[in-house]
């Protein structure tokens, strides 16, 4: 890489290790059909990612953001949240108001020790003989 060229970037990056994921993530994108922002002047893609981060056309916090992006595995979707659904009546009955949504109470971890304590194991009960034993 042009040595000017990563001194021109040290300004606009800190880190030199963020720079070169950077750039090397920016020379990807061109290679893979996108757009530059400046003249090549018969530069290979990577000196041309460090002129485009030296010169301020391309945003390092934008080229950050997609290099994250583009590194998860499971991408997190903002969804609405679920609505409640009313509880459907029997046939010819009216839903009073408090029935229409339904709650479920929070356990803490000590309480839900506390009730499976109080469980006990089924009883042991005898295989039922099925007669095939010949005597």
């Amino acid at each position: 890489m042009a040595r000017v060229t990563v001194e021109d970037c040290i300004d606009k990056v800190e880190n030199r290790f963020d720079l070169v994921l950077l750039a090397s993530h920016r020379a990807r994108m061109i290679s893979s059909g996108a757009q530059i922002t400046i003249e090549r002047d018969n530069d290979k893609n990577p000196v041309v990612a460090l002129r485009e981060i030296a010169d301020e056309t391309i945003s390092p916090g934008d080229l950050k953001e997609d290099l994250i992006h583009s590194l998860q595995k499971y991408v997190e979707v903002d969804e609405p949240e679920p609505e409640s659904v009313p509880l459907i009546g029997a046939a010819g009955e009216g839903v009073d108001a408090d029935d229409t949504e339904v709650t479920a109470d929070r356990m803490t971890e000590e309480e839900l020790l506390r009730g499976l304590e109080g469980l006990t194991p089924p009883e042991e009960q005898p295989e039922p003989d099925t007669g095939d034993d010949e005597d």
